[in-house]
């Protein structure tokens, strides 16, 4: 560099005029880089523009809920005598899980086996009695016919027979009335003895909730316990009004839970609902969580990842290329053979967190990943040593697709 200072009149006047011979000496004349007079290169990392298969998941948060919830009640009002079963107890189907006292429902239960007894006593006098009544008629209808009894005394005789049929058939009927008092009796018995029934595969839940103690008096319908099916588990979250129309019954998701982030778990989509609410413009859904080995339990918040859509042959960037400019989506693709970055508004297809798919327009070569926010179109740029690094981890990503 040259420096001219020059001495004018008698007033000092300096003058530099700095000339540049040169900018970036002492570089090789090999170097790829083309310098513009005044603009330095930028340093810049590049990935490849691939073509591979590319994946739109969306994570949606929720909690877990037993698959099935019930809660045990009495049937009637009694004491409760013992209490087979506690908190965390596993309940297999049908088992006995409460007594309450019985001794009122077993006095019924007798009560109504003596009445019945009493109805069957009066069903055989009732029978007898008829027929007496039938062997009469049949005596005073052959005197009738040899003209020995008037039309009078055959009338007589005929409604008493009438009349005894009347009676067998009540009789028949307190019977009948008597028996089903002596079933109610004893279905009302049978509620003092507290089993545990479900509708269902599994053999087996589990006490999550206990209402009562022992010696308490319950009215009847008194919850006693909640038992719930924790080998299937439902997860319950929301999903936008955005993604609800590219959810469908029978997806398979993942499931991730912050108590368990060791394990992760897989679940159906069972239930979607048909109803977007107006005030948080989110769908609810429900998805069936298989629960085998009874880690997950309900409660537990849960991540559900869901793949909304899928393409096999896709344009694919990586997402840090990309840059929100003025509204739209743009990228910077690295000319290699010039060193330069040429701006590029691109139409985005389908995401996933790290790639993103390029629709339009067709891309090839390679895009800006790092130092793109210091560019301009046409701006000189310099590949820095890390880009290697950078597109190696895209091909192993191209190879796993």
């Amino acid at each position: 560099m040259k420096k001219t200072v020059i001495w004018i009149g008698s007033g000092v006047l300096v003058v530099v005029v700095v000339v540049l011979l040169s900018f970036g000496g002492g570089k090789k004349a090999g170097d790829r880089k083309t310098v513009s007079l005044g603009q330095r290169p930028v340093a810049v990392e590049v990935a490849p523009v691939i073509r591979g298969a590319i994946e739109e998941r969306r994570t949606l948060t929720g909690s877990l809920r037993a698959g099935a919830v019930f809660d045990l009640s009495t049937q009637i009002a009694a004491r409760l005598e013992r209490l087979m079963v506690d908190l965390g107890d596993q309940v297999e189907l049908g088992q006995v899980v409460a007594i309450l006292d019985d001794d009122k429902y077993r006095f019924e239960v007798e009560q109504a086996r003596a009445e019945l007894e009493v109805a069957l006593a009066n069903l055989v006098e009732a029978e007898s009695t008829l027929e007496t009544r039938r062997r009469e008629y049949e005596r005073v209808r052959r005197l009738r016919e040899q003209g020995v009894a008037s039309e009078s005394e055959l009338d007589s005789v005929l409604a008493e027979y009438r009349a005894q049929q009347a009676r067998v058939r009540v009789a028949s009927a307190q019977i009948a009335q008597r028996q089903a008092a002596l079933m109610g009796a004893e279905l009302m018995l049978s509620y003092t003895v507290i089993k545990a029934d479900w509708q269902g595969e599994d053999g087996y839940r589990v006490v999550a909730e206990r209402y009562v103690d022992e010696g308490a008096y319950l009215p009847a319908q008194t919850p006693l316990m909640s038992i719930v099916c924790v080998k299937r588990l439902i997860a319950v979250a929301h999903a936008t009004e955005t993604d609800y129309p590219r959810l469908k019954l029978g997806q398979e998701v993942r499931v991730t839970a912050d108590a368990v982030p060791d394990s992760h778990f897989f679940g159906t989509l069972a239930r979607l609902s048909p109803v977007v609410k107006e005030t948080s413009r989110q769908a609810r859904l429900e998805v069936d969580v298989d629960n085998p080995r009874e880690i997950l339990t309900p409660g537990m918040f849960v991540r559900l990842e869901i793949v909304l859509d899928r393409k096999e042959d896709a344009l694919v960037v990586p997402r840090s290329a990309l840059i929100e400019r003025a509204g739209q989506i743009v990228l910077y693709v690295a000319d290699l053979e010039e060193n330069r970055a040429r701006l590029v508004e691109v139409e985005l297809g389908l995401q996933d967190r790290d790639y993103v798919e390029i629709r339009r327009p067709i891309l090839e070569g390679y895009v800006v990943t790092l130092g793109q926010y210091l560019l301009s179109d046409g701006a000189p740029i310099v590949i820095h040593d890390g880009s290697g690094v950078e597109e190696s981890k895209t091909q192993e990503r191209q190879a796993d697709l």
